[in-house]
């Protein structure tokens, strides 16, 4: 059982401590230096197990709440998923000046070719109304002298489990910039010594947008499936914020015609 903080002893202490630090708030312009020094190293102390203490809470409080697994699936879907980017918290949790190859949590990989990287990438948490993520991916990209830029996420093992040319792979995602810039998405099949790829270009009118890759348009050899990949391809990205809200992959048998 967690420790209380909330007695009649703790109600009476945290009285105590508040108004202490408003007097000394309201006297801070007239209190000698000496003394003034030694209040400020006490506050620094205290702000910094507060600000621990908010951001733990703000981020278990927030909704939507961390490891939420609500994902829209369409019907007869027989698998669907959602990366660890948008589903929990990564470490760290952002990155500057990105180099070719970063990698960004276990899942997610960054390839660019940039002599000179002016790119970031932040974990930033969702909390709109609409969100049924608990975090999004922020990415800022100022000057921008390569011809590439895109995020790799890796396929759990489940993904190509039983995977047919029967079945349509489905990416859905929630897109947010600061100027227009075409994304597309690339998914790849590695079957034994060969890989499929099937390109589409997200439709950006809304925010959120989806498209699918439809796997009987590909000679793919279901007995030899070993792993998949999605591509995230940026064209144009430069001096431009976008935010991922979410991103997540269903997948479900084509209808019989």
């Amino acid at each position: 059982m967690g420790e209380k903080f909330d007695t009649v002893l703790d109600r009476l202490m945290f009285r105590r401590s508040l108004a202490r630090w408003q007097r000394a708030a309201e006297l801070a312009g007239t209190t000698d230096l000496p003394t003034l020094r030694g209040l400020r190293g006490q506050a620094r102390q205290l702000r910094r197990a507060i600000d621990r203490v908010l951001h733990v809470a703000d981020g278990r409080l927030t909704l939507p709440a961390i490891g939420s697994d609500a994902i829209r699936k369409p019907l007869l879907t027989d698998w669907a998923w959602r990366p660890e980017i948008w589903r929990g918290p990564v470490n760290p949790p952002g990155l500057a000046a990105v180099e070719n190859r970063a990698s960004f949590g276990g899942e997610t990989t960054v390839f660019h070719d940039c002599r000179t990287s002016e790119l970031t990438l932040r974990q930033i948490r969702n909390g709109r109304a609409t969100d049924l993520a608990p975090f999004g991916l922020r990415m800022d990209v100022f000057r921008f002298d390569g011809s590439f830029l895109s995020l790799v996420i890796d396929l759990p093992d489940a993904a190509v489990q039983g995977l047919r040319l029967s079945h349509v792979i489905r990416l859905d995602a929630v897109v947010e910039m600061e100027r227009p810039l075409e994304i597309f998405a690339r998914i790849n099949i590695k079957h034994g010594p060969n890989s499929e790829q099937i390109v589409r270009e997200l439709p950006l009118g809304t925010e959120d947008v989806m498209v699918e890759f439809d796997l009987a348009y590909t000679r793919m050899n279901e007995k030899r499936v070993e792993r998949a990949w999605i591509d995230l391809i940026f064209e144009g990205p430069e001096m431009n914020q976008i935010v991922l809200r979410d991103v997540t992959l269903s997948r479900r048998p084509r209808a019989e015609l």
